[in-house]
């Protein structure tokens, strides 16, 4: 199957339905509404090799249950969650320039993830691991309450008709979810190219209960150093394209 792609990201975020037995209305929506499309697309023997030489030492799996963040990576450090991450360039950048910082991404892309293990161990990187899953299943399953320093959203599949808007990964009910795995003082970093996108991102964060705007009531941050371009943004600022960041910080 096939998705549309927004100009700043390759593939959707890796974000789906949840199984779960729970009939809590927080637990329906996860588990009725999907929030990716999985594409077709072809692996380079290079990402090949990588997934099946690299996966031992960085790929995590959802049947391993939760994580000790100490034993995966070997010391205590700020952990962040990267949702969605692509071809894996920007999560790369951000590993190699913060090597006291562990990195967890998740990607359903089968390329985006071999990429991504290629171009880490090249890096010789030991502060990123990987899952080649669903988020909203890592998230239940694997990532400990009140553990993250950060989850970051970048450039998700925006679901641009109106009809599919329940599908977009910034939800009330999935804001949530994210706010109980974040520490106190921890930070939902998001970014869009599409302002529809954008402006329903501050509506829900807005009103979502425990959080604060770090830029302030109603107000997009700048872009922080901490986040690098990537090609597909620099091409949609060429074109004339905004990028919205929004920065949500754990209070309660």
């Amino acid at each position: 199957m096939t998705v549309k792609k927004t100009p700043d990201s390759d593939i959707p975020a890796a974000t789906g339905a949840v199984s779960d037995e729970s009939h809590t209305p927080e637990n329906k929506h996860l588990r009725s509404i999907r929030t990716f499309v999985v594409r077709a697309g072809r692996m380079t023997p290079g990402q090949k090799n990588a997934l099946e030489q690299q996966w031992p030492a960085m790929g995590l799996n959802l049947e391993d249950g939760m994580i000790d963040y100490a034993q995966l990576f070997g010391r205590k450090a700020p952990t962040i969650l990267e949702i969605g991450f692509g071809m894996g360039d920007s999560l790369l950048a951000m590993a190699e320039a913060a090597p006291d910082t562990n990195y967890i991404g998740i990607e359903v892309h089968h390329p985006g993830v071999g990429r991504l293990l290629s171009n880490a161990a090249n890096a010789g990187l030991n502060n990123l691991r990987v899952y080649h899953e669903d988020a909203l299943l890592v998230l239940k399953d694997c990532i400990p309450d009140d553990s993250l320093d950060g989850i970051q959203l970048f450039f998700p599949d925006p679901w641009h008709k109106k009809k599919h808007n329940k599908r977009r990964m910034v939800q009330p009910e999935i804001a949530q979810t994210f706010r109980k795995k974040l520490k106190l003082g921890g930070c939902f970093h998001m970014a869009t190219d599409w302002q529809p996108y954008a402006e329903h991102m501050m509506e829900v964060m807005s009103a979502a209960r425990g959080y604060q705007n770090r830029a302030g009531e109603g107000q997009y941050s700048p872009q922080p150093p901490t986040r690098p371009d990537t090609k597909f943004q620099r091409r949609g600022e060429n074109l004339g394209h905004g990028v919205w960041d929004l920065m949500f910080e754990r209070i309660q």
